[in-house]
């Protein structure tokens, strides 16, 4: 997805709000600067996975599920190479 086609600032902050739902429905504390940065790393990657699929999610509504769904991924990918606390 293009960030260009809702803005920077529109991207960063509907990136924050993405990256604080995947952290609440995952049950992780990340922080504010992580929650917006897996927030917009997560609609990239997810986009890049739904367009495999054909599926295409625009606006900034598509972003947030985007956003939220990879960010969703991204936390559990994390979470398997984290080594379990002794």
């Amino acid at each position: 997805m293009e960030t260009a086609a809702i803005g920077w600032i529109a991207a960063i902050i509907i990136g924050g709000i993405a990256g604080w739902l995947a952290e609440m429905f995952m049950k992780s504390n990340m922080g504010i600067i992580m929650n917006v940065v897996l927030g917009i790393v997560g609609a990239l990657v997810a986009n890049a996975l739904l367009s495999m699929f054909g599926v295409v999610l625009g606006g900034w509504l598509g972003y947030l599920i985007a956003g939220f769904i990879g960010a969703c991924i991204l936390i559990a990918i994390a979470r398997m190479f984290r080594r379990p606390a002794v």
